[in-house]
């Protein structure tokens, strides 16, 4: 047995091949560039932590080595030997080291037996203000160390060294540099697995948004795509349902004018079929008036077809959205107040009583013609099917969100369960199909609020019927 449902296409493949490569998605490959930009900030920041630390203690060791050398310059040369000798014996164990050495380079006492060959040394009048150690590796008892050195010339011509172990600016440094190591490594490391782990997740949503697309491609218009989250990617699935509640609804109207037009028109095409071939057969046996009666019978069922077509011409152009063109800033109360100058007459003829309530309101942005045309729609349902001696109501409310608009009849009213059928193309509600009419009115009413992003909603009871008309005052 064939399997069900649509066969993966050609354009699926790219889809399915990357399901199983997470690194090549473009979360992925974001997140593993901001890991390495975050672990070369990171490394960059211990870094300068490590020189800004060994720095401060090479200084502090270079003001020790500075006082060790004006310690020294008050003694003289004579004592000089005896004064390293006393302070090796008081000073801690492999921390200061002192060397002196003869003119030619000789050593003279001290634990240091070798002079730097290329430490600068100072006058020992000098205060040492200025002097600055270097980092350099010397025998101490016979095995090398790292130390911080800074020496004089005396005025023997003996020189002077003293310095200092670097074993803790050491220590320190290899702290640092193990930490700039391993935690590079691990904000590295951590950062793409949880690159691997979010682009699962993010593959996870576009493999369901996959097959929700797919099964539309297939005809379920039905069908919307995951909105979980609020990133990006809901976002374009929010967008993307509101297309195809678009798409649903224009298919869903194609389909309601074809079956309107092959069911609700069916009728007057027979009716007048039958009207022309009686009057084409017993042409001879009636009169020239029944003739002509007949004839304006007809025209009237043409008539009445034209108006159906042309009423669905104006929903579908009303519908293509290419009057936006056309908004400028539209005062409502003024267009009610015309409104009420153009019906208040019909309504006066068929005992009606018109009444109306115009608030101040903002300007909206809107076209003008289309919602006049809708508004007319609206007093015109409501004088038609309100009885002699009712009473008409137009309003018109400032809102904080914007105006209402809002007609009120004493009519018979719409059932609850019809109120939304009615908005549609050529449907007819059961309490009024005996009276004239195309049921076409009120889809262009829908229409043109579709158009302008306005709320329509109907309400009332057996005893008459509200529609309330919010009007946004959208930007253009």
């Amino acid at each position: 047995m064939a399997p069900h449902g649509p066969a993966p296409s050609q354009a699926d493949a790219p889809m399915q091949a990357l399901e199983g490569q997470h690194w090549r998605t473009t979360t992925f490959r974001w997140l593993t560039a901001y890991a390495a930009i975050f672990s070369l900030a990171f490394m960059a920041l211990i870094g300068l932590i490590e020189y800004s630390v060994t720095h401060a203690m090479e200084r502090e060791t270079d003001s020790g080595l500075r006082w060790q050398l004006r310690y020294f310059d008050a003694r003289s040369d004579a004592e000089l030997a005896s004064a390293i000798a006393l302070r090796l014996a008081h000073d801690s164990p492999h921390l200061n080291h002192y060397g002196l050495f003869s003119a030619d380079g000789r050593y003279v006492a001290g634990d240091l037996d070798t002079l730097p060959g290329t430490l600068r040394l100072d006058a020992v009048e000098k205060m040492h203000d200025h002097a600055r150690g270097e980092n350099v590796t010397l025998n101490v008892d016979g095995s090398p160390s790292e130390l911080r050195v800074m020496g004089e010339m005396r005025a023997n011509g003996q020189r002077l060294v003293v310095a200092r172990s670097l074993e803790d600016v050491g220590r320190v440094h290899g702290e640092l540099v193990r930490a700039l190591v391993i935690g590079g490594i691990l904000c590295l490391g951590g950062s793409v697995l949880g690159g691997v782990l979010i682009s699962m997740h993010q593959m996870r949503r576009v493999s369901a948004i996959r097959r929700a697309t797919a099964s539309v491609a297939a005809g379920n218009l039905s069908l919307r795509l995951p909105t979980e989250g609020r990133d990006e990617l809901a976002m374009l699935a929010q967008l993307v349902n509101r297309m195809l509640d678009e798409v649903e609804r224009l298919m869903a109207e194609v389909k309601m004018a074809s079956d309107g037009i092959a069911h609700d028109l069916r009728t007057p095409l027979v009716r007048l079929r039958a009207r022309l071939s009686n009057a084409g057969g017993e042409a001879r046996a009636r009169s020239p008036e029944e003739l002509a009666a007949v004839i304006a019978g007809a025209r009237a069922e043409i008539d009445g077809l034209l108006d159906r077509f042309t009423a669905m011409l104006r929903i579908a152009e009303i519908g293509s959205r290419q009057r936006r063109a056309a908004f400028a800033d539209v005062d409502l109360r003024s267009l009610v107040a015309d409104l009420y100058d153009l019906y208040e007459p019909l309504a006066e003829e068929k005992g009606i009583a018109l009444e109306t309530h115009l608030a101040d309101v903002r300007l909206v942005a809107a076209d003008r013609a289309l919602l006049f045309e809708a508004f007319s729609n609206l007093l015109d349902n409501a004088v038609k099917f309100t009885p002699q001696g009712g009473v008409v109501r137009m309003s018109l409310e400032a809102l904080a969100e914007g105006a209402a608009f809002s007609v009120a009849d004493n009519g018979p009213g719409i059932p609850e369960e019809e109120r939304a059928l009615v908005l549609e193309q050529l449907y007819r509600g059961s309490r009024t199909r005996h009276l004239p009419g195309s049921g076409l009115g009120l889809g262009i009413v829908s229409a043109v609020m579709r158009l302008h992003d306005f709320t329509l909603a109907i309400s009332g009871s057996n005893e008459g019927t509200v529609v309330r008309v919010d009007c946004w005052p959208h930007h253009r």
